[in-house]
């Protein structure tokens, strides 16, 4: 027989919730802990950071850092989506438990972005092993910041930027061109839908670097951006023009 627990885990309700909110909400629990920490007196969360050598366990979590950081900055913006779909599979008759094939798409949304985090670990330590990232995650220079503002944006008004926006900014086509049935089905969506969300947004993630990883100012404008990005009427618009004031400030950056 099925605890309470896991009766009210099963509800689509409540499964959204622990998604978008209580995840979330846990992820950043630990990313502002290691922050002020790390902006304070560095014995506590962030104390592992503090270290010229870079073996597999401090990797790891590092690694562990950044896909917290992810979770907490995307899984909210996945809103929109998770709602169609558990509307969707809750009105199915064939389907007994709704809530598997929600927490499903949610995984493969998730592993993409935890995936990502390879990548943006890989680079830190890319950087921080030539200088030009300091032990606090940020730039070592002011040249190394505007190179970064001057990528992102740059590609903030390439096509591919506009194409996976409109992509992301679709749940509804998301789900009737590319629905796939069963919990298996449910999960490759997620990888889908995060795939196009990793080619919207894995540019403007570059700004932790050209701001500070752990710089709590930076992640809270960059998860709000996001959001605008990707939830509002304006959010298309948002992205051009955010674009064009980042390749403006770093070109200042570089040229000062």
């Amino acid at each position: 027989m099925k605890t309470v627990v896991e009766a009210a885990l099963g509800r689509p309700s409540l499964t959204l919730i622990v998604l978008v909110a209580v995840v979330p909400l846990a992820c950043w629990a630990w990313v502002v802990a290691m922050a002020r920490d790390m902006y304070g007196p560095m014995t506590g969360a962030s104390a592992w950071m503090m270290t010229v050598t870079w073996d597999a366990p401090r990797l790891l979590l590092l690694w562990a850092m950044w896909a917290a950081m992810m979770a907490g900055m995307m899984l909210p913006t996945i809103t929109p989506l998770l709602m169609l779909y558990a509307r969707a599979v809750r009105n199915r008759t064939d389907i007994t438990n709704p809530a598997s094939r929600i927490y499903a798409m949610a995984s493969g949304y998730v592993l993409v972005w935890a995936l990502f985090s390879i990548g943006a670990t890989m680079l830190q330590r890319a950087l921080s092993s030539t200088s030009l990232l300091t032990m606090m995650m940020e730039p070592a220079s002011s040249r190394v910041a505007a190179a970064l503002l001057f990528i992102a944006g740059a590609y903030q008004l390439t096509p591919l930027k506009a194409a996976c926006l409109r992509a992301c900014r679709s749940p509804i086509t998301e789900l009737t061109s590319r629905w796939r049935n069963g919990a298996a089905g449910a999960f490759r969506m997620g990888v889908d839908h995060g795939l196009y969300c990793l080619g919207c947004c894995w540019a403007l993630m570059l700004l932790l670097f050209a701001g500070g990883v752990m710089n709590l100012v930076v992640i809270v404008v960059l998860t709000a951006w996001v959001a605008i990005e990707k939830l509002a009427p304006f959010g298309a618009y948002t992205a051009r023009a955010g674009g064009v004031l980042l390749v403006a400030a770093g070109i200042w950056m570089l040229t000062r």
